[in-house]
């Protein structure tokens, strides 16, 4: 598409059916940004510029923007208002500008594509069919099927609400024009602000059209405005991970139960128990297993490695092939070599584990003094005794072994013993009486 397109992405509303101090356009969906799911789309499309509408004190939207230019909408008087505060960022563009709803996050790259064809050189809103059109503007079309004007439910009279074809919220504009256009709109409508729905009008007396371009697919057009549409679209969005999960050879052992983010990914022969949740970055490769009630977030698990049940891999963690991590094992910035087991009640924290490691239950890695977090490495076949405590930063060598319950804050050679603990001692009948 190249240079001849700009892409705005309309995102200052402040959402206040939401009821959240965060910009509606920062909530997430299926463990990213709504934002983002926008700003993929539009990438999609290679425009020349992209610029993304934040509303005043809008540091966290710019930063979620990055790369991209952000134009601030200093008083947020509706629609029309927001595209006119990205028309700086415009300056010197020639060609099509494609506007875009930031809590619009399903609109895929097709549909934009179909949107740009249908404005050709003029101007082009995107529309939806819809059986029960309630709450949505109206797009009222005239004999030649060009757009002659959109009109606000609220606003609509009974023949315009009869009208099944509805605003879906997406426009391609000529930036010729497009000032004059937008300096023409007024706030008279009974929400006080300037709406892009009335360019059709202003642009027709210029001899521009506004073609409407209707979608096959409603849902991917489905905005947010309150938490529950926020939860109608994860659920929407959670199922179509899981098929394309179980498509490519993922077992699910209940996908109802099993919370997928945007970016896992699942290798063929994958198994995956009930209630498990998988947050951003998570790659789990061929043959490898996840048991149930186990939380995974920037994690990496190698071939035929099983996790859990009642597992937490935090951040940071790389559990090796074939390697054992069971229930109640935290693992935080650490990597697992093949081979390693660590079967229940444990932390690992920064911590690198060479093959064939046993961690114990109950054992420790304490990698944090309250001020900085310290390093272990534990060598090769390497054996940590229940309830040890290594506290970092500390060596493990080869073969060596940490007796149950020792405090260990000194290297290990490799192949020694090391007991840190105090010595036990037997009192014959020093016992202390007890209540019957």
């Amino acid at each position: 598409m190249g240079r001849d397109l700009a892409c705005v992405v309309l995102a200052a509303g402040r959402g206040s059916r939401m009821r959240s101090a965060r910009p509606k356009v920062l909530h997430p969906l299926a463990g990213r940004p709504l934002l983002a799911w926008v700003l993929e789309a539009l990438e999609a499309l290679a425009p020349a510029r992209i610029v993304v509408v934040a509303g005043p004190g809008g540091e966290d939207v710019a930063a979620a923007a990055h790369p991209y230019a952000v134009a601030t909408q200093p008083v947020q008087d509706g629609t029309g208002g927001a595209l006119a505060a990205a028309l700086p960022s415009l300056a010197g563009f020639d060609g099509q500008v494609l506007v875009v709803m930031g809590d619009v996050p399903l609109v895929e790259p097709a549909c934009l594509h179909a949107l740009l064809d249908a404005a050709g050189e003029g101007a082009a809103v995107l529309a939806a069919d819809l059986p029960d059109p309630a709450g949505y503007g109206r797009v009222i079309v005239n004999t030649n099927g060009d757009v002659e004007r959109i009109v606000e439910e609220r606003e609509a009279n009974a023949a315009q609400r009869a009208v099944r074809l509805v605003n879906a919220g997406a426009w391609v504009l000529p930036s010729q024009g497009l000032g004059r256009w937008l300096s023409a709109l007024t706030p008279d409508n009974a929400a006080g602000e300037r709406y892009l729905t009335d360019l059709p009008g202003h642009m027709a007396q210029d001899g521009v059209a506004t073609r409407p371009c209707v979608v096959g697919d409603p849902m991917a057009l489905r905005g947010v405005n309150t938490r529950a549409d926020l939860a109608a679209l994860e659920a929407l969005v959670q199922g179509r991970l899981r098929e394309k999960a179980m498509a490519g050879g993922v077992t699910l052992a209940d996908p109802g139960t099993t919370y997928l983010s945007w970016d896992t990914a699942l290798a063929p022969d994958v198994t995956v128990g009930p209630c498990v949740a998988f947050g951003p970055g998570v790659r789990v490769d061929e043959g490898a297993e996840i048991r149930a009630f186990s939380h995974l977030e920037g994690a990496t698990v190698e071939t035929g490695a099983v996790v859990g049940p009642f597992a937490r891999l935090r951040p940071g963690t790389r559990v090796g092939a074939g390697a054992r991590v069971g229930n109640f094992v935290e693992i935080k910035a650490a990597t697992l070599g093949a081979g390693v087991k660590a079967g229940h009640l444990a932390y690992i924290g920064d911590a690198i584990l060479g093959p064939c490691v046993n961690f114990s239950a109950g054992a420790v890695v304490a990698n944090y003094d309250g001020r900085t977090k310290h390093k272990t490495t534990i060598g090769q076949g390497a054996m940590v005794g229940t309830n040890a405590v290594l506290v970092a930063p500390v060596e493990i060598g080869a073969g060596a072994f940490v007796a149950a319950g020792s405090v260990i804050t000194k290297a290990v050679p490799a192949g020694a013993l090391a007991v840190a603990r105090g010595r036990q001692e037997v009192k014959p009948g020093r016992a202390p009486p007890r209540e019957p």
